[in-house]
């Protein structure tokens, strides 16, 4: 776990969901004085001229403060269009929409990207929300390739920013609001991410930001901490966690999109280390607050997971240039943990893990990127 950055100055500690859980459907309270937040003034309306084939959502306001960052004229305000990508989550996915509804940012477009989901996800969210673009990717695409239709998508329509939400989430009404302010105020930010707590311990943090040590290995700043405001200003990120990256449409077009053959895991810290080397910087906007169901405490992951988590750290070694001693430093632990895996006698139940690890090395040296085998 990385060493956590101390605060320039502590923050009012507030509570994780004021007045419950987004997204639960009970009345939220705005943070700090004021009690009750007003009612929402804001709902998904389909704006004329859209495109043949997707619906635009745009959210309109009526001028209101939220969590004292200024929602102006949609007009006037960067345009962002919000990226969720699905397969198979449907009730995670409309209760992420439901938290998203909250939002009274003004000039937003969602979109729902479906990676071919058999539990109705689709017809659901047209049925909930008639307001919200649906694109069916026609597969199972992965992360990369399915929010790269998205991106797509979004510069056609001439977005400012895009974000890319995991459909597990549930997010604080002011959060984009916060990005945004941040964006516009420090044009050297390429990408941004929010404060991610675990949805289960909504103050416990999950990540304020990711770090990447010397030998590449890579780490989430703060990860199973108590919030106690130690992460109070915004903080410089070496990449931030693919559940919620939010990406200047400028720089998309200048770095290119996601990089399909990583699948899932470790693409958005290609993505970030991409523009970085671009010349521009990522930031944590800790007063943008989202809550995320993926990955809990003591999480096991699945063989699927184990072989791409490998497979893909290895090819971004490899991709970024590393060097010779971080990739051989990363094959020799791997085969250590297969040597683990294969004489300890508490670890040989581990086999279908032990033989994804040595899949994805031996298809790492073979070339074979792209979905996984299994």
């Amino acid at each position: 776990m990385a060493t956590s950055a101390a605060s320039p100055a502590p923050r009012r500690r507030r509570p994780a969901f004021p007045g419950g859980r987004p997204g639960d459907g009970r009345r939220q309270r705005a943070d700090g004085p004021g009690g009750e937040r007003p009612r929402s003034h804001h709902r998904f309306r389909r704006l004329g001229g859209h495109r043949a084939g997707g619906r635009l959502l745009v959210l309109r306001g009526r001028g209101r403060r939220h969590d004292d960052v200024e929602q102006g004229d949609p007009v006037t305000q960067p345009s962002v269009c919000v990226l969720i990508l699905n397969r198979d989550r449907r009730d995670d996915t409309l209760a992420c929409l439901a938290s998203l509804r909250q939002s009274p940012y003004p000039n937003l477009e969602v979109v729902l990207l479906d990676n071919a989901s058999s539990d109705g996800t689709a017809a659901a969210v047209r049925a909930a929300y008639p307001d919200v673009t649906v694109i069916e990717t026609g597969g199972n695409l992965g992360y990369a390739a399915g929010n790269n239709v998205g991106l797509k998508w979004a510069r056609r329509q001439g977005a400012d920013y895009v974000l890319l939400l995991n459909e597990d989430t549930v997010v604080d009404p002011a959060f984009l609001g916060h990005l945004v302010e941040a964006a516009q105020s420090r044009p050297e930010v390429a990408f941004l991410g929010p404060l991610v707590y675990h949805h289960d311990e909504p103050d416990i943090i999950q990540s304020a930001g990711g770090l990447i040590a010397p030998d590449w290995r890579t780490y989430h700043r703060g990860q199973n901490e108590r919030d106690r405001g130690q992460y109070a200003a915004p903080i410089e990120a070496e990449w931030v966690t693919g559940c919620s990256i939010f990406m200047r449409m400028s720089v998309v077009d200048r770095i290119g999109m996601l990089d399909p053959a990583f699948f899932i895991y470790s693409e958005e810290v290609d993505w970030c280390v991409r523009a970085r080397r671009a010349g521009f910087a990522g930031l944590v906007v800790p007063a943008a607050r989202i809550w995320h169901k993926g990955v809990r405490r003591g999480y096991s992951p699945s063989p699927r997971v184990t072989y791409l988590s490998a497979r893909n750290h290895l090819r971004l070694l490899r991709k970024h240039r590393a060097g010779a001693r971080a990739l051989l430093g990363a094959m020799a632990g791997d085969l250590r943990t297969l040597a683990s895996w294969s004489v300890r006698p508490r670890w040989r139940d581990q086999r279908a893990h032990r033989d994804a690890l040595a899949r994805a090395m031996v298809d790492f040296c073979r070339g074979s990127f792209g979905p996984p085998p299994f």
